[in-house]
């Protein structure tokens, strides 16, 4: 009996406990010429790890994509799996819940990899934010030489830095 309680209370403070992470994306690829296209890049997304669904708008080549819960998401493989498929990236805009997030001179640490906001002028952050991945190969270049044009980073102690515009 006293196993059973000690069960239900761990599985009671895990459920109650949020994770935080990227929830879902609006995945936009240039070069989509036709339906055979997105569904090959679409295949090769659903060989990623960590994306639980995937829908397609056909009509402004997007991918919504929605990510399974506490498997850390990788850009860097979604933008490597489009241009596999023999397209780019054109845009992609993700939302992070915040549960539990120390955000620390306007950046974060998620996935072994940091992510700076470019635009957040210290905002306080709970819950879900949507935020536009501004660097080269996530954004067209006007996008990415207007966020980036002044941004010097150091070198990150492991994984990549990430700039975020909300």
């Amino acid at each position: 009996m006293k196993t059973l309680k000690i069960f239900i209370i761990i599985f009671a403070l895990s459920v109650t406990a949020a994770k935080a992470q990227f929830t879902k994306a609006e995945l936009q690829v240039s070069g989509l010429t036709c339906a055979l296209c997105a569904k090959s890049t679409e295949k090769a997304l659903r060989t990623l790890p960590f994306i639980g669904e995937i829908k397609t708008d056909l009509i402004r080549n997007t991918y919504l994509i929605t990510f399974k819960d506490h498997v850390p998401v990788n850009f860097e493989q979604i933008s490597k799996k489009v241009q596999g498929s023999g397209f780019s990236v054109n845009s992609l805009k993700a939302t992070y819940n915040f549960a539990n997030t120390k955000v620390a001179e306007n950046a974060f640490n998620y996935g072994g990899d940091t992510y700076r906001l470019l635009n957040a002028a210290d905002k306080s952050f709970t819950g879900d934010v949507s935020f536009t991945v501004v660097d080269n190969g996530f954004a067209p270049k006007s996008v990415s030489k207007k966020y980036l044009g002044q941004v010097t980073d150091t070198a990150p102690a492991s994984g990549r830095v990430y700039h975020l515009a909300i």
